[in-house]
C-alpha cells in the first residue's frame, strides 16, 4: 500500500501533525487485536481527512465503512457544532469496540453510527452533506457513488479510499484482473469522466479520489 520510499516516508508522518492521543491509541489497538488492520486510515490519511473536514467546515458527514472509527473521528474534528456525521457499517462485531471510542471522544451525540447495509441505509437518509468518505467494499464503489452524488450539496466533496488498490489499477502490478480491482478501476474511470464534478486522485497511501461537486 505504500509508493514512496520507506524513508521519504517516515520522513512525511515526522512533518506531519501527530495523532491526538485517542487516535493513537486505536491505531495500536486496532493493530494488536483487530482483523485487517491495514484497513485503518492511519496517522498520515487520518490528519489529511481530518484537514479537509476543517477546510470544509461541514455540518453534515456522510461515511460509508467505519472498521474501528479512526476515520471517522478524523472526519469528526471539522464538523460544525450541532452538526451530525453519519457512518455506516456492516460488521456488528466491532459495535461496542467503536461506539467506545466514540464516547470517550465525546462525540457520540454527534455521530449516527449505523450497522447494516449502506447500500439499503443511504436512501433513507434525508440530509444534504457536505463531505462524503467511500471506504467500503470495492465492488458496491460505483454504487454508492451514485446513490450519494445528488445528496452532496455544490461545492461539496467525496473522497475514495484505496483507489490504488495497493498499485493493481497497472497491469505490472498484477497477476490477473479480478473483481475487485476491475471495481476500482471502473470507479476511477466513472469520477473522472463525471462533468458534474472535478477531481484529482492523490497517491497518499493506497490513493485517495477527491471529487468536488461543481
Amino acid at each position: 500500500m505504500e509508493f514512496i520510499d520507506e524513508d521519504l516516508l517516515h520522513y512525511a508522518e515526522q512533518h506531519t501533525s501527530p495523532e491526538p492521543a485517542l487516535l493513537h491509541r486505536i491505531n495500536r489497538e486496532t493493530h494488536l487485536s483487530v482483523l485487517r488492520p491495514r484497513m485503518l486510515s492511519g496517522h498520515q490519511q487520518g490528519r489529511l481527512l481530518a484537514m479537509f473536514s476543517k477546510m470544509l467546515q461541514p455540518k453534515q458527514i456522510l461515511e460509508i465503512g467505519t472498521y474501528t472509527g479512526y476515520s471517522a473521528l478524523c472526519l469528526a474534528e471539522g464538523l460544525q457544532p450541532g452538526g451530525t456525521l453519519h457512518t455506516i457499517d456492516i460488521n456488528e462485531e466491532l459495535e461496542e469496540r467503536v461506539r467506545g471510542y466514540f464516547a470517550e471522544a465525546g462525540l457520540a451525540d454527534s455521530i449516527s453510527y449505523q450497522i447494516g447495509n449502506a447500500l439499503d441505509i443511504i436512501p433513507t437518509l434525508n440530509a444534504t452533506f457536505d463531505l462524503v468518505f467511500i471506504d467500503a467494499d470495492k465492488i458496491n464503489y460505483a454504487t454508492y457513488y451514485d446513490l450519494v452524488i445528488d445528496k452532496v450539496r455544490p461545492g461539496g466533496v467525496i473522497i475514495a479510499d484505496n483507489v490504488l488498490w495497493s498499485g493493481k489499477v497497472l497491469e505490472k502490478y498484477r497477476r490477473k484482473l479480478d473483481e475487485d480491482t476491475k471495481a476500482v478501476m471502473d470507479f476511477n474511470r466513472k469520477v473522472h469522466e463525471d462533468a458534474r464534478v472535478e477531481n484529482i486522485l492523490l497517491p497518499v497511501r493506497d490513493g485517495l479520489l477527491v471529487a468536488r461537486k461543481i
